[in-house]
């Protein structure tokens, strides 16, 4: 199965505990890197998102599993 991938500029959704949160992706990482000293595992074959919160311009990251486009 093809991962989902996602393009920059792209709004998408995903889950967090405090329900659904959608953002603009900010960037795309196809290598490992380092946040706040945790080791994010990232592959050009599974990269992972760099998401600005629509709403509180919080930045996370995730796998494109994780994402929804949104319309």
């Amino acid at each position: 199965m093809r991962a989902r991938t996602f393009g920059i500029g792209e709004i998408v959704s995903w889950n967090s505990e405090a329900g659904h949160v959608s953002g603009r992706i900010t960037a795309v990482h196809t290598a490992p890197f380092l946040v706040n000293g945790y080791q994010h595992h990232a592959t050009s074959q599974e990269p992972q998102y760099e998401i600005e919160s629509l709403k509180t311009g919080h930045i996370a990251f995730h796998k494109g599993a994780a994402l929804v486009r949104m319309e």
